[in-house]
């Protein structure tokens, strides 16, 4: 994008919200052309455009010899005039699943995609959504680093008030309960990991472990699924291990295992499957026979599939998720308040393989 189209957009984006926030309430006069373009620095003629943009929305209407005043309410754009921000932390894991699904519904809607990635660096995150809404985007799908907050309530208060609606895309305020406001599309993650339990239960597995990264929103409520999952089955007390991704490396995964070994293991829940598949190699060079000493479950489903022993796996829907997020906000943008807020998460399923030695699907 150039400089000069850039600049149009911020304009475009700082009088809309002028015009949400009251700066400008229906009825009043905004500066003339000239005016504005003085105060700015910009040229009159990016300014006329700008005036133009918000007329087409509905935002403003000019009248002749008199000048132009703002309408107010918020604007009603066509989808096919809609500009859809998207901000993911990735585009090499997880997330292109989750992007290929929002790029269908929008393409389907006919509006414009623009996306970008925050690398997990809050300040990046900040950055691009700032540089988002002055490109005058309608509206945000986002996945923002809440769980790496020091508050993230507070974080997710920020968000609500951004200038234009926002859905969170696999990301929940987890211990807020009903004080959570925002509109959110997430994996059950819990679910997903009560089911691999159940799984396991089910093969006759009764002692459990789980290993863990610690570094990844998920691994708190695939934790408490696991713990959930233990408690109702009762079962016997499982093994936890954990470490942060850097971390694993074949020395470590020789550790977990003997520590599984020691402990009398047969089942365990590996997230992700990276870590999956380092354990598992680490059970072969420890003479464990996967899955007749070791039965295996992976948290992602990757490339789970291409593991030495295909690994079974909790398999979230990524793509689904990324249609709903998008479905929901094209629906705020078009119904505004009107439309009711969305809390929606998805059940992962789980995919057999050989590596649980039940029926492979």
């Amino acid at each position: 994008m150039s400089a000069r189209e850039l600049k149009f957009r911020k304009l475009t984006a700082d009088l809309r919200r002028g015009i949400h926030d009251g700066t400008w309430p229906p009825g009043s006069k905004l500066p003339t052309e000239r005016a504005l373009a003085v105060e700015t620095g910009l040229s009159v003629t990016t300014v006329r455009r700008a005036y133009e943009d918000l007329v087409a929305q509905g935002l403003v209407e000019r009248r002749q010899g008199a000048g132009t005043f703002a309408l107010g309410g918020p604007p009603r754009v066509p989808d096919r005039r809609r500009i859809i921000g998207v901000l993911v932390p990735d585009t090499a894991l997880y997330y292109p699943r989750v992007l290929q699904g929002i790029q269908e519904v929008l393409a389907d809607a006919g509006a414009q995609f623009v996306l970008a990635c925050s690398h997990y660096d809050p300040a990046a995150e900040d950055a691009a959504i700032a540089e988002l809404l002055a490109a005058g985007v309608h509206g945000l799908l986002l996945v923002p680093g809440l769980h790496a907050s020091g508050d993230p309530a507070g974080r997710a208060d920020e968000l609500l008030r951004l200038s234009v609606p926002a859905v969170l895309v696999e990301r929940r305020l987890a211990t807020a309960g009903p004080g959570d406001s925002t509109e959110h599309v997430c994996t059950d993650h819990e679910g997903g990991a009560y089911d691999a339990v159940r799984h396991l239960r089910d093969l006759g597995h009764s002692r459990l472990a789980l290993v863990v990264r610690v570094d990844a929103p998920t691994a708190a409520p695939i934790r408490a699924g696991f713990a959930r999952a233990v408690a109702d089955f009762a079962l016997p007390a499982p093994v936890y291990d954990s470490a942060a991704m850097d971390d694993w490396d074949p020395g470590r995964a020789d550790a977990t295992v003997s520590e599984l070994v020691a402990a009398g293991v047969t089942g365990a829940l590996c997230f992700g499957d990276r870590e999956a598949a380092l354990v598992q190699s680490a059970a072969r060079r420890a003479g464990l026979r996967v899955p007749q000493d070791l039965a295996m479950v992976s948290y992602d489903n990757e490339f789970a599939d291409v593991a030495e022993i295909p690994l079974t796996a909790v398999s979230p829907p990524k793509f689904q998720v990324g249609r709903l997020a998008a479905q929901i906000l094209l629906r705020r943008l078009a119904d505004g308040d009107a439309s009711p807020l969305h809390q929606v998460q998805l059940r992962p399923r789980l995919v057999i393989r050989a590596s649980c030695g039940g029926r492979t699907s």
